[in-house]
């Protein structure tokens, strides 16, 4: 944006701080205004303003920029400072790069129970019970879901599990309000622009915007022709240690192939929470020590497409609808092809059987077969998909096709301001 002659700020929450913080990221200015580490319940709901939102909306009303962008929503980042943005006479505009899709999926995977890709239709009572069923038995989420019980005399955990299926009305509420008060909404894949329009969306708004690289020089390894896949073929994942990310699933499709087939797998992503930790925990537990399996650590941004060009296929087992996921574009902008589950992005950026291949989420027997079939014919799968993978587009592309809807949506030939906002 700001090579295309635009005045860029990004502002963003952040926890724990005591006050506004201002500095600047490759030449764009940034601000972070201070929200709290804890939230109250009402806070976290969206019932009353997060303290220190405030500073953004102070900064509107000063700055007031012509164009206003969200991207995703979080604690500090909602349908208030939407309203504040409006008031402060801006064009908005909302990229939702999660899959919650604003406020549509209270879980934010789009998974049906945790456990297989949702039809997206969000309701009170069939989405209450989803999200329940992570602390009750599914009978017991139907059931309380269905009650509709009162919950002014409740306290606590007692009054979110009986009070979801209004927590989910009032999320659907919003969801309605942001539709009306933004200029367009952004989705990254068409599955997530037909499930906004199946909810209710109008067509008008609803706009796909499909994710680029951020690097748009990227030397591509040999064709397979000069460098053919040679055994053990190389598989690996690359990315987070996240529950969404489906890791758990790739160690058990890896734990049941024969010890002596010629695959060898690594693991190599950020710990970034105890979450994570825990996640590592359990795919080492799967794992058992199988020499063929090596854990890495992270690398930074401008060493991920050396390691990439290293795989013979990169793994993405994602369970949740990612609008990406981006390490997949990486991959195919330097030669290597992706196998992962039929969810989200991956399902629109893989073609199954031309740069890759796709199974269903979490089923990790299916992907075992994959790749046990990849060990067994290199040539006639992992090379047959080098030949056919596509040109990935890039930042600048997104970036070209943002500022061409600002400028419709404005009536003005040139920008002067642009204020980013951004959760991240």
């Amino acid at each position: 944006m700001k090579a295309a002659g635009c005045s860029v700020r990004v502002v963003a929450p952040q926890r724990g701080i005591s006050r506004l913080q201002t500095y600047e990221y490759e030449g764009v200015s940034v601000i972070r205004y201070p929200i709290p580490f804890v939230s109250t319940r009402e806070e976290v709901q969206g019932k009353t303003a997060v303290r220190g939102t405030e500073h953004l909306h102070d900064l509107l009303r000063c700055e007031r920029p012509d164009i206003v962008h969200f991207h995703t929503f979080s604690t500090g980042l909602a349908i208030p400072e939407v309203r504040a943005a409006r008031g402060a006479g801006a064009r908005v505009f909302v990229t939702s790069h999660l899959a919650g899709l604003g406020y549509l999926c209270k879980r934010s995977t789009m998974m049906r129970w945790g456990e297989s890709p949702c039809d997206g239709i969000a309701q009170p009572v069939k989405c209450a019970a989803c999200v329940l069923y992570d602390r009750v038995p599914r009978p017991v989420a139907w059931l309380i879901a269905g009650l509709r019980m009162p919950t002014p005399g409740m306290a606590g955990k007692l009054k979110t599990l009986f009070g979801m299926p209004q927590i989910i009305a009032e999320n659907l509420a919003r969801q309605r309000e942001l539709l009306q008060l933004c200029d367009a909404f952004f989705v990254p894949t068409q599955w997530a622009a037909n499930t906004i329009l199946a909810n209710g969306a109008p067509a008008s708004k609803v706009l796909v915007m499909r994710v680029g690289l951020v690097h748009d020089q990227i030397t591509r390894k040999p064709d397979p022709i000069e460098q053919p896949t040679h055994h053990p073929v190389r598989i690996g994942y690359f990315g987070r240690f996240d529950p969404m990310k489906g890791i758990p699933d790739l160690a058990r499709a890896f734990a049941a192939l024969p010890k002596d087939l010629p695959l060898r797998l690594e693991f190599r992503g950020p710990m970034v929470s105890g979450e994570s930790s825990a996640i590592l925990a359990e795919t080492k537990a799967i794992i058992a020590n199988d020499a063929r399996v090596s854990f890495q650590p992270a690398v930074s941004p401008t060493e991920a497409v050396g390691v990439l060009s290293e795989y013979d296929v990169l793994c993405c087992p994602s369970v949740c609808a990612e609008a990406g996921p981006m390490v997949a574009l990486e991959a195919f902008a330097c030669g290597t092809p992706v196998i992962g589950t039929r969810i989200g992005g991956l399902a629109e950026i893989v073609q199954p059987g031309v740069s890759g291949d796709l199974v269903e989420p979490r089923d990790w027997g299916a992907l075992s077969a994959l790749l046990r079939r990849i060990a067994e014919n290199p040539a006639g799968t992992v090379d047959c998909w080098r030949r056919n993978l596509p040109i990935p587009r890039t930042m600048g592309q997104v970036a070209d096709e943002y500022l061409s809807f600002y400028r419709n949506a404005g009536g003005a030939a040139m920008l002067e301001t642009l204020a980013t906002q951004s959760d991240a």
